[in-house]
This record gives structure tokens, C-alpha cells and sequence, in this order.
């Protein structure tokens, strides 16, 4: 699950197309991209942007993920960036809170954990 404020900005547009690039080298693994922007917008910019191997997400209506992961930013409703890799049990095999929202995830370090949770 990757996690970013709006897919509107620059840092958010460029994680969620590295997860869709990546997502496409990889068997049985699927990606989840959320935030607490409109569906319909989620959609524009997807078809805008080309993003086919993912799937958006809005938590915009009732912030419900925000709450559950501990990342909403309640006073901008938003979501905090983040990245979290499920093993196919759903249990949590990684995750990563980036502390300032400008900065990016560790790639790396998230794909490996997906590739360790795909072999295993």
C-alpha cells in the first residue's frame, strides 16, 4: 500500500508512478495507492498519466484507513505518505512513515520487503 497526501503534487505523482513501473516486473503482487482525494479525481489522473498496474483508493469520504494506520493528518484531511507491504494473509511485513511529507520513501527498502514477502 502506498500511501501519499494527493496525487496532485509532484512527490505523490512520482512515488505512485514508481509503484506502478515496478509493480508491472512483478508476478502476484498488486498495488494499492491511497488518499483522501475524490475518486473522480484519482480517475483524471490516472488516465492522464497513464497509471494502469495499480489500484487509487479514497479514504476521502469517512477517513476510516487514516484512523486504522495512524496516518491522517486530521487538521489538512489528509493522509500521511507512508508504505506499508501485506503478506497474502494480510499481516504487515513492513512499513515506513516518512517524516516530512516532501520527502520520498525508500524505495528500495519497500520493494525488497515485497520481493522477500513474494518468495516466502
Amino acid at each position: 500500500m502506498s500511501v501519499i497526501p494527493s496525487i496532485d503534487t509532484g512527490v505523490c505523482e512520482q512515488q505512485t508512478k514508481r509503484f506502478n513501473e515496478e509493480v508491472a516486473q512483478l508476478q502476484g503482487v498488486h498495488v494499492l495507492t491511497i488518499s483522501a482525494d475524490l475518486p473522480f479525481a484519482q480517475k483524471r489522473w490516472c488516465a492522464a498519466a497513464g497509471v494502469e498496474n495499480l489500484t487509487m483508493l479514497s479514504d476521502h469520504r469517512d477517513f476510516s484507513f487514516a484512523e486504522s494506520f495512524g496516518v491522517g493528518m486530521k487538521e489538512l484531511r489528509l493522509l500521511a505518505r507512508s508504505v506499508f507491504v501485506l503478506d497474502c494473509n494480510g499481516v504487515i511485513t513492513y512499513k515506513e512513515y516518512v517524516k516530512e511529507g516532501t520527502e520520498h520513501p525508500d524505495y528500495e527498502k519497500a520493494l525488497h520487503a515485497v520481493k522477500q514477502t513474494v518468495d516466502a
